[in-house]
């Protein structure tokens, strides 16, 4: 540890951060590693953002609206829910920060199952908090009895599942959620490509929050805007804890047009739904077990010309789309995930390219 690092608190000088996907630099890949929307945000978008900067660009000058409060009242109509119901984040990774920063300390843990999204132990680290882990089996099936029986402050639970895709029920989601006895948390990033969402459950149970993002379907990745959905009181607390102006005031104005842009988006969640089922399809026609996907991506076991599988397979055909410049995400660090890759869903043609460089994975020398 250099000087420099030790002066650091000794809980963030041990720590490892986030690894985010490849984001390559140069042109020439086809990107199926970090679940980003494969079609451009809505022209209103565009149109709002140009509107906004105007000829000189002056309003840059000023601070954004300190609490997004266009925004959340967009975002309240979209769910039928009231402004003081929402908090607006810079992306969802925001929100989750403040959830963990709120409610999760050294006393008072954080649970979550596992496998998930990587961010939560990274964020409960910063915080110098502890996480209680419950594990999930292949099965992917939620623990209910573990769940009632923690004592965790707050319970995260992404769903569709990272990296799985796998949803879980309404019915399950609130059975787990009225047995825990703490804040718990749905983050649903992939929400708007499943068949159901957590938000009518809001109503019913005051511990429940909701967790969405704009990275996804609404291709906005770029400009980061997630928010929550929670009771008055839990919202006033993540406002007590959240940076002035997190939210800048870009990527307000283009959340508003985005949200307000719902035939659009209709049509795109449609088009990266059937684009989906359709690998889906295909992969079970090659014999590869793949969970079945409610995101905008699949998790799936390859198998090679031998027709065998595991890690060492699963790490093979990642080098092997990797040298021919094709990205998807390996996780390596757990037993459930190591034998899968996990494959966003791009555009037909860039899905071509995939099972093209896969069929030439099969027909090498080494496979």
């Amino acid at each position: 540890m250099s000087e420099l690092t030790s002066l650091a608190l000794p809980h963030v000088a041990q720590l490892h951060a986030y690894t985010p996907g490849l984001q390559p630099s140069a042109s020439g890949w086809v990107k199926l590693n970090t679940n980003e929307c494969p079609y451009p945000p809505s022209p209103c978008v565009v149109a709002a953002l140009q509107r906004e900067i105007g000829g000189n660009g002056a309003s840059l000058r000023l601070y954004p609206n300190p609490t997004s409060a266009p925004l959340r009242a967009t975002v309240a109509r979209l769910h039928g829910l009231r402004p003081e119901q929402v908090c607006i984040g810079n992306g969802s990774d925001d929100i989750l920060n403040l959830l963990v920063r709120a409610f999760c300390s050294a006393d008072a843990a954080l649970s979550y199952v596992m496998p998930s999204y990587s961010l939560y132990p990274v964020l409960v680290e910063i915080q110098d908090g502890r996480c209680a882990v419950i594990e999930l089996d292949r099965t992917m099936r939620l623990p209910l009895d573990r769940i009632a029986a923690s004592t965790a402050r707050a319970f995260f639970l992404t769903s569709p599942n990272a990296p799985t895709g796998v949803a879980f029920s309404n019915a399950e989601i609130a059975a787990a959620a009225n047995a825990f006895r703490g804040l718990f948390v749905v983050d649903e990033a992939y929400a708007p490509f499943a068949r159901e969402n957590a938000v009518p459950l809001l109503a019913s149970n005051p511990r429940l929050v909701v967790v969405r993002t704009l990275s996804k379907a609404y291709a906005l990745a770029g400009l980061r805007v997630g928010y929550a959905l929670a009771h008055p009181e839990v919202i006033d607390v993540l406002d007590r804890v959240r940076d002035s102006y997190n939210v800048n005031r870009l990527s307000q104005v283009a959340a508003i047009a985005a949200l307000e842009a719902e035939p659009y988006y209709a049509e795109v969640i449609a088009r990266i739904v059937a684009t989906r089922d359709q690998f889906q399809r295909e992969l079970g026609a090659r014999g590869w077990f793949t969970y079945p996907s409610q995101s905008n991506f699949v998790f799936t076991e390859p198998r090679n010309a031998r027709g065998e599988s595991g890690p060492a397979v699963a790490k093979a055909l990642y080098d092997f789309l990797y040298a021919h410049q094709v990205l998807v995400r390996y996780f390596p660090s757990h037993a459930l995930t190591a034998p899968f890759l996990r494959i966003s869903v791009g555009t037909d043609a860039e899905m071509r390219v995939l099972n093209q460089t896969i069929d030439a994975w099969l027909k090498a020398p080494n496979a």
